[in-house]
Formats: C-alpha cells, structure tokens, sequence
C-alpha cells in the first residue's frame, strides 16, 4: 500500500503495455465519440485527419485504466479534483500498443486535512516507439501514512479487460429542446453564443460498465464498497462524465448537419484542454445537463484553410449544480473563397 509519503518528486515508473485494436477504437467512440474519423475507416479516409483514429477522451480512457492497474488500486488513493492540462500530441492509432508512463512532479499536505495530501503528476500515455500519445497534468489526493482513509477493499476491480462494453440497458442520450441551427465557419462564430448539447441519466448499470474498462476503483463499480468510501455511494468515474459529455456534442453536431442546407462547415481535431474540474460527484439517478459556450476564435498559422475556436464546457445536475467543467479547444473549417 502507498501512501502521500511515498510518492517523492523527481521519481518516473512505467505501466505495462495493453494493445490497442481497430474493434476497440470503434466500441469506445461508438458510445462516446460518432464521429466519421473514429467509427468509419472508410469516411475517416476524407476527413481531417485522412484515417481512422482513436478518440482523444479513449486515449484518456486507457490511461486512467493503466493507472489504476501500476499503482492507484494498492494506494490510499482519494481521487483528483480535476486536470490541469491534457495535450493530444499524436493520434491513438488501431494496432497501437500503449503504455502510460507517470512523474512526480511536486507533492503537499493538505491543511484543512492533516489526514491527506496532495500529489501532483504528469501522466504521459506513450505508443510502441515510445512516442507520447497524451500528456497530463493533474493533481491526486492520497491519505497519509497511519490513515485508514483511501484505503481500496479487495476484490475483482481488475477482471474485465479495457474494452468498453455496453450495458444490457442503456440510458439514452437526449437532445437538447433547443432548435438546432446549421454548422457555422470559423468566420461566422460569435464569441459568446452558446448552446445547450443535451442530457443523459448517470444509471448504476452506465456508471459500472464504463468503470470497469476503465476506472475500475471500487466506489465506481460496487454500492457496497462505494457506501464505505468518501463518496458514500455509487459515484461515476470523472472521465465517464467527460466522456459523455463528448456524445453529446456529437448528438448536437448531427442535429445542425440534419438542419444544414448548404455544404456545412467540417470540424477538424482537438489539440486538447484545459482547466478540467469535477466540482461535485456525478451519483446514480443524476441527470447531467452539458452546455458549451463560445469564449475566443483564432487563426491558425499552420492550416490557413481552417481556425481554432475556444469553448467553455459544463455539466449540471438536475438541481442546477455545476458538476463538471472544461475549457477545450477545436479546429473549425473556414468559409471558403
């Protein structure tokens, strides 16, 4: 067992390798991440990125999983409060082999809490040629030595592989009751304007099958264990949140291509995100509403076809709480000539 104490800065271990297929990649975005480039090897070759490729949130996905599985499981680990920063730095590609690498970069005490401190990591997700894949930041909160909190009770966390795995009943994804307006070029975006995505019902049966691929830490995936914890029952894996998140803006995209009636404006990829916060924990039974907003436009050097548009992110439960937020960032095409 690990505890605050034990992780010093300056020290790096790596994870074991899990290979990565083209039916893994299609099973996680086909849930989570529609779009052409991910689901499609034959539409990805006319997108922006020209192939298949693994979504951005599936590459966060397995390192959580490679995580929990080298060192979170046997620590008195108590969760992150958010992500500081993600860079997705090259594509997750279908025959990848991926490893996660992490680095203690600085640790504290907690000073509201004497029984807890804080450690604070770069995470890296690294391929067969030991190219980084993504890169992390973020802080993990751990119980101190002499501690009994964030302790993890035994049992089968690490049974099923990290494949996702769709539930026999699944909670539908729901459209916002907004009406939803065509694709805009980058020229055409107005900062400000923002839009509702839609909702989705966090059920036990949505929250364990994610948890068990790919955060597979006992207060998300058993009630049991989960009432003995921090949480004090059943509590969705923060990346689940984000996760979902991303379906439903895809389910918002489809809705403004089904309205469009010219040849839409294309969305290219992420280079990442910023500011990642789980201000409160998403439970069983909790409706989580996303929206998104428009806070800056710029153009971009590199592929003067197309800009970056720049958007804030929340999520908020059916009492009007903020549960979960993000600033994000995405290439847009621009209004051809």
């Amino acid at each position: 067992m690990s505890y605050f104490e034990d992780f010093v800065p300056g020290e790096s271990a790596r994870s074991r390798s899990l290979d990565v297929s083209q039916d893994d990649i299609v099973a996680f975005a086909s849930r989570y991440d529609a779009q052409d480039f991910h689901v499609d090897p034959e539409a990805a070759k006319a997108s922006f990125v020209g192939r298949l490729i693994g979504s951005g949130w599936h590459s966060c996905a397995l390192l959580m999983r490679l995580m929990a599985e080298d060192f979170l499981l046997d620590a008195a680990s108590m969760g992150a409060p958010g992500i500081d920063e993600v860079k997705w730095l090259r594509p997750l590609l279908p025959g990848d082999s991926v490893s996660a690498r992490r680095t203690v970069l600085e640790s504290k005490a907690s000073r509201s809490r004497p029984e807890m401190g804080l450690v604070r990591f770069r995470l890296e997700l690294l391929n067969q040629r030991d190219e980084p894949v993504l890169e992390q930041t973020n802080w993990i909160m751990f119980g101190r030595q002499g501690s009994a909190i964030g302790r993890h009770p035994a049992g089968p966390w690490l049974d099923h592989a990290p494949v996702y795995e769709r539930p026999a009943i699944e909670s539908p994804l729901e459209s916002s009751s907004e009406p939803p307006e065509p694709p805009r070029f980058f020229e055409e975006l107005s900062v400000g304007e923002s839009s509702q995505l839609g909702s989705f019902v966090f059920t036990p049966e949505e929250i364990v099958a994610f948890a068990r691929s790919f955060d597979p830490q006992p207060f998300h995936m058993d009630e049991a264990a989960a009432r003995r914890s921090s949480f004090g029952r059943l509590a969705a894996s923060g990346w689940h949140t984000a996760a979902v998140w991303m379906a439903c803006m895809v389910l918002h995209r489809k809705r403004q291509l089904a309205v469009a009636s010219d040849r839409p404006a294309r969305l290219g990829s992420s280079p990442g995100f910023r500011n990642l916060r789980w201000t409160k924990p998403v439970f069983a039974g909790d409706r989580i509403t996303y929206h998104s907003q428009v806070i800056d436009k710029r153009e971009s050097a590199s592929r003067p076809q197309w800009g970056l548009f720049f958007h804030r992110n929340t999520g908020i439960n059916q009492h009007g709480e903020e549960v979960f937020s993000f600033d994000g960032c995405v290439f847009v095409e621009r209004k051809p000539d």
